[in-house]
């Protein structure tokens, strides 16, 4: 569900298709920047419920799947 959600988000903020965009997608490749992921962060956050802080680590769709899936797993 994360995976999906994740993968419908950026493909709203991008006008890319959700079919193209893959785990190893990464953000520079669909045109993210820092103020468009500080924006999906706070989606992030409302969608479900977590306190989600950006890093230059997650660069691509899986990582930030992964941190997210962390995330909401700590409850």
């Amino acid at each position: 569900m994360v995976k999906e959600k994740i993968i419908e988000m950026l493909a709203e903020a991008t006008d890319v298709e959700a079919s193209t965009i893959t785990l190893d997608t990464k953000f520079s490749d669909l045109g993210v920047d820092s103020l468009d992921m500080t924006e999906m962060c706070m989606d992030l956050e409302d969608e479900f419920g977590i306190e989600f802080t950006p890093s230059p680590e997650i660069t691509t769709v899986g990582k930030l799947v992964e941190a997210v899936e962390k995330l909401t797993n700590e409850d």
